[in-house]
């Protein structure tokens, strides 16, 4: 049970934010703020969220994108993060599971998921 004073604080904090309805096995497209000295900019990370986990403010979910050279590039991204600009969900993916860390060791086609139609 947590302390009802920090919960309320973290409800306050989180009710501006919207964020898209997203499970394991969506194709998303994050934007995140970058900070480069004193310049901001925006840079877009899409790949499959593979997990999620948490509750609250405390709530994360885990991206994995295939990157050069087929190198596997993951980025565990907390949902109400100030450093994240937008979510956007690309394509909703069929999968019977809510973890998909097998999805680390499959390369290439076999490494597909199902869309949702």
């Amino acid at each position: 049970m947590r302390n009802k004073y920090i919960e309320a604080y973290e409800n306050a904090q989180i009710k501006d934010k919207t964020i898209p309805e997203f499970r394991a096995g969506d194709t998303l497209r994050v934007a995140v703020k970058i900070k480069e000295g004193d310049k901001q900019r925006v840079q877009n990370f899409e790949g499959i969220c593979i997990a999620r986990r948490g509750t609250g403010t405390g709530e994360t979910f885990i991206i994995r994108k295939i990157g050069a050279n087929s190198v596997g590039v993951e980025r565990i991204f907390p949902i109400y993060s100030d450093s994240i600009e937008s979510i956007t969900v690309i394509r909703r993916g069929r999968v019977r599971r809510s973890k998909l860390f097998y999805l680390r060791d499959l390369r290439g086609k076999a490494a597909r998921i199902k869309e949702i139609k």
